[in-house]
């Protein structure tokens, strides 16, 4: 996967809007002209672009490159060890709580 692929900047995600609303004034204005289901394979083609655009948006917008993936990865596996206090206040992180 390119670069391009994995992330869904803002320029995008503005042409994603652009085509929500144009979907939707598409269907008010059909509506208006009682031409709705009339209009069925455009408003096919259409939706399934959209929504197809939203599924790319919504898993490129929660995307992980390697390298963040990794570092989520070693911090999840210090917080299990124990390692990670729970409590941010402890000024000194590194060394381990007595027991209680």
């Amino acid at each position: 996967m390119s670069d391009h692929d994995q992330e869904y900047g803002e320029e995008r995600a503005a042409r994603l809007v652009e085509m929500l609303r144009v979907l939707g004034e598409l269907i008010r204005r059909l509506d208006s002209e009682g031409r709705l289901l009339d209009e069925v394979p455009e408003l096919l083609e259409r939706l399934g672009d959209a929504r197809s655009e939203l599924f790319h948006y919504e898993v490129r917008s929660t995307y992980d490159d390697p390298e963040i993936a990794a570092h989520r990865r070693l911090v999840d596996e210090a917080r299990r060890s124990g390692f990670l206090p729970d409590d941010s206040e402890d000024d000194e992180p590194w060394r381990p709580r007595p027991a209680d």
